[in-house]
């Protein structure tokens, strides 16, 4: 059910006037339909949409859930046409047409029109203990100066009570959205089923609330903030102006009852709907995910309009649609400057946290979608990263299936709709290429891809009539595996992130996500990570709590200790949000996105960040070492110190899932924490530390553990054990800090972790912790296994280097593992062993074998092996009776029992001597 548009306008490129870059121009149909209905069906279409509905089940109970919702409403209209109406949130007596706002926060309405208004939203920030009612308890004509007669959830019962507009957050939205969705239904079943019922009762509630809206003027902020640039005719913000969607769709289906019935209403209609958009063109943000939201209100207001030549302004269909692709103002973006804007367009990564990244990716491969239905055309060579930014979504994935949750993100599965929408595009353009790569990937990520066809049962809504039928996957293409999408190393520059995986086995899979603050919806959280073990992201992202407009957001959550990460004498702060406060990636192995050729069992990355509150040198290296198919450990080496003197004292923060947390000397005894109010916003420090409470600290130079338990009504607990290097100057802190808000009710948890404290430990180092770091071994575990590590101990550099750090872990197989970390290039010495890297590792097992691990380094040399570079790189060999494997990123002079032989960079391969 597609229409075919001849399209006579070719692609050009043309020279950017300021920027001399070249931007491309997309072409806009050339000959439009005149008939209505456009949105999602044409006309003739008709008879073959009423054939499906017979014919096939799915589509049968689309139209049946359609009717099972407004039917009632329907039948209650035909007696009682005030009911419905009634319920609209509407200046009813006076009749304001000046809506006038204080910042974020409705203050209050003026002006006198001849109907009634459309009543604006109470407040931008949607967290509020008041509640809308059910419409059968909304009161009629409900224009008040007492407010609004709205559920009080603070109170036992949730009575009904008068509440000032401004404290009711987005509920006035919410209500008028309800009410216009039911009218948009009736107009779609009116337009199949040809019942005037249904079009008498979308007819009443669309004329009702598009005259209100006519006499209706954009809201002044009396602060004169920044709130100015963002608000809409209905909402605080215009990306929020989804009802302009619906009553859209609902004028498409009912045009026909409207121009035969009231004619001369349409052109207040379409002088309502332009005076709509002008405003989300003329007000928003043009460089992320609003963009693009505001582009899809437009296109539905634009598709329903007529021909430029109908309007005296000459701004009809062909107008916004150029609009939309190829102009650009200062808060509305075309298309194409918006993409290359945002996307990197080597990896296909978005500028903002992976929630929102996702979300872009979902919208514009549905924006490009629904273009083609509309118009016929395909738009995806004009914009040639969709294909990376779809193949790239997975690689935000953990080994359960979770996207990593930094930012503003909430953990939970990839997003599977822009996979749907290249393949229905590569159905319509024929590309057999593209629907068999993106096939495979749908298969594997859709937990319902096979239920496709008339096994599926979508959602009653009128959009599925026009999506889910059409997407028939082709049985001649098979599932893909996870590692066509996912690589060992990952890093996206745009939004400083870095991740280090090995395996990915849900349960013994290991994965570390490392993240700056760069791009959009991102925290102030330095160089922070994500760790996961056994099943589960154990060391977690704390979310973004109640609402961004909420104090737990700005004070604690989108701050340094909700974080994984180091904060410096206890102001270590930034813009969050929209931040640019990115980290350098010094080293990283295997290469990012590569995806064969390397040493598999080692991952290893080293970065640099500067704080800028403090003005403080950090910098991070983060190792995951696998000892076999279920085993394996991190290693994390965290240098932090002030460029000026003066270090008071760094605080090294981690997070992890579990119902409990303790906190033990080497030997399993619990160190003896007493209370302490010494982490706390007193002295200047961030609020963020008052929300944290039960403080316990203990100061101490050994060595010490922290263990986090999951536990399970089955009895196969899950388990974090930290191990931390003891050094002078260390003061330890047991915290509870606010619970994570990042994971849904949904999650796969023993225990709701969104309601129970989120279990911490800090350590200070008072004084600098770049020659005394804070140097971290992390293990995840199970009941059932136990730990594999028998014991952990720090050693020195014999040659004194004071910036070194040495870690000896033993495992209880027989294995022994030595980790070198050098700050400075200065060779290091311990045992026989010597490497100036910035980190090596020296693994040897029981039964002989050995790996050797030069990190950003130029030699490493044990009894009998050595590996040599001119240039710094990474080089990783491993030796076993009769054969030795290397994988060398630069030129390597390897020596093995007195024979020397120089190789040339390579994969991981066998070498003779």
């Amino acid at each position: 059910m597609c229409r075919r548009i001849i399209i006579i306008v070719f692609g050009l490129f043309v020279w950017g006037e300021s920027t001399g870059q070249t931007h491309r121009i997309i072409p806009t149909p050339d000959d439009l339909p005149q008939a209505y209905p456009r949105i999602y069906v044409s006309p003739e279409d008709k008879s073959d949409l009423i054939e499906t509905v017979a014919d096939e089940e799915w589509a049968t109970g689309v139209v049946s859930g359609i009717h099972d919702r407004i039917d009632e409403h329907v039948y209650r209209h035909e007696k009682d046409k005030e009911w419905m109406i009634s319920r609209l949130q509407m200046y009813w007596n006076t009749k304001a047409t000046d809506v006038y706002i204080d910042g974020i926060y409705y203050s209050h309405a003026s002006g006198k029109a001849p109907v009634p208004t459309v009543r604006y939203s109470g407040s931008r920030d949607p967290v509020t203990p008041y509640k809308r009612p059910k419409l059968e308890d909304i009161q009629p004509y409900m224009d008040d100066e007492r407010g609004l007669f709205f559920h009080n959830t603070s109170k036992e019962g949730n009575p009904l009570e008068w509440v000032e507009q401004s404290k009711t957050g987005k509920q006035i939205e919410s209500i008028n959205q309800e009410i216009i969705g039911y009218g948009r239904d009736a107009a779609f079943l009116y337009w199949l089923e040809e019942d005037d019922r249904f079009a008498e009762f979308a007819f009443d509630l669309f004329d009702t609330y598009m005259d209100g809206m006519y006499y209706r003027s954009e809201p002044i902020d009396i602060s004169n903030s920044h709130i100015q640039t963002l608000v809409g005719l209905s909402s605080f913000q215009v990306i929020h102006e989804g009802i302009l969607q619906d009553l859209s769709i609902l004028y498409d289906f009912l045009h026909g009852y409207i121009e035969t019935n009231h004619g001369e209403e349409i052109a207040g209609y379409e002088e309502t709907f332009k005076k709509w958009i002008d405003l989300i063109i003329q007000n928003g943000v043009p460089q992320n995910n609003w963009n693009l939201h505001q582009a899809k209100h437009i296109l539905k207001v634009a598709m329903v309009l007529r021909d430029n030549v109908h309007y005296e302004d000459g701004k009809g269909r062909e107008y916004y649609i150029d609009y939309l692709l190829n102009q650009t103002s200062a808060r509305q973006w075309s298309l194409t400057k918006f993409m290359d804007y945002g996307y990197d367009l080597e990896n296909g990564v978005w500028a903002e946290c992976p929630g929102y990244s996702q979300g872009v990716t979902n919208d514009l491969t549905h924006f490009i979608r629904d273009y083609y239905t509309n118009f016929d055309f395909n738009i995806l060579p004009y914009t040639p990263v969709m294909a990376k930014a779809v193949k790239m979504l997975p690689q935000y994935l953990f080994p359960n299936g979770d996207i990593t949750a930094f930012g503003d993100t909430y953990y939970g599965a990839v997003s599977t709709g822009p996979m749907e929408d290249m393949i229905w595009m590569a159905q319509q353009t024929d590309d057999e290429k593209m629907e068999e790569e993106f096939t495979a990937m749908y298969r594997l990520f859709e937990p319902n891809a096979e239920k496709m066809g008339n096994k599926y049962r979508p959602r009653p809504e009128i959009s599925s009539l026009f999506s889910s039928k059409q997407l028939s996957l082709d049985p001649a293409y098979k599932k893909g595996e996870l590692t066509d999408y996912l690589t060992q190393t990952f890093y996206a520059p745009n939004v400083s992130w870095h991740v280090q995986r090995i395996g990915q086995d849900p349960k013994n899979g290991m994965m570390v996500s490392m993240v700056g603050s760069l791009g959009n919806h991102m925290h102030a959280n330095g160089i922070s990570v994500e760790l996961y073990g056994k099943g589960y992201v154990q060391g977690a992202e704390s979310g973004r709590g109640s609402s961004y407009f909420q104090p737990d957001y700005l004070e604690y959550y989108s701050q340094f200790p909700a974080h994984n990460t180091v904060m410096v004498d206890g102001i270590s702060s930034y813009p969050e949000m929209l931040s640019n406060h990115a980290f350098d990636l010094n080293a990283e192995y295997p290469l990012s996105g590569k995806k064969e050729g390397y040493y598999p069992s080692i991952t290893f990355s080293d970065v640099y960040f500067l704080e800028p509150e403090s003005q403080s040198d950090q910098r991070r290296q983060v190792s995951i070492v696998k000892t076999s198919e279920s085993r394996g450990y991190y290693v994390d080496i965290f240098r932090s110190k002030k460029q000026r003197e003066g270090d008071k004292f760094h605080d090294y923060f981690y997070h992890n899932l579990g119902q409990s947390m303790t906190i033990t000397d080497e030997e399993g005894e619990a160190l003896k924490l007493v209370p302490s109010d010494e982490m706390a916003f007193a002295g200047g420090h961030l609020f963020a530390l008052d929300y944290q409470w039960d403080k316990k600290s203990i100061t101490t130079n050994e060595d010490y553990q922290a263990e986090w338990k999951i536990a399970h009504p089955d009895g196969e607990d899950v388990y974090m054990n930290l191990w931390m290097k003891g050094t002078k100057g260390r003061e330890v802190f047991s915290l509870k800090s606010p619970p994570t808000k990042a994971f849904r009710k949904s999650a796969d948890l023993p225990y709701d972790a969104s309601k129970e404290p989120f279990l911490t430990i800090a350590a200070r180092q008072h004084g600098e912790a770049w020659e005394h770091p804070f140097v971290s071994v992390y293990e995840p575990y199970t009941s059932s296994e136990g730990k594999s590590i028998a014991s952990i101990d720090g050693f020195e550099d014999e040659n004194g280097n004071s910036g070194f750090v040495g870690i000896k872990i033993t495992h209880k197989s027989g294995r022994e593992d030595l980790v070198f970390s050098s700050a400075d290039g200065a060779v290091a010495k311990f045992n026989g062993i010597s490497t100036d890297a910035s980190y090596a590792l020296v693994g040897k097992e029981a039964d002989g074998r050995m790996v050797l691990f030069l990190g950003d380094g130029n030699q490493l040399e044990l009894d009998g092996y050595s590996l040599t570079t001119t240039e710094k790189g990474t080089v990783v060999m491993e030796v076993s009776e009769g054969s030795v494997m290397l994988h060398n990123e630069v030129t390597v002079k390897v020596t093995k029992e007195g024979k020397s032989q120089t190789i040339d960079p390579g994969d991981f391969r066998k070498i003779k001597f």
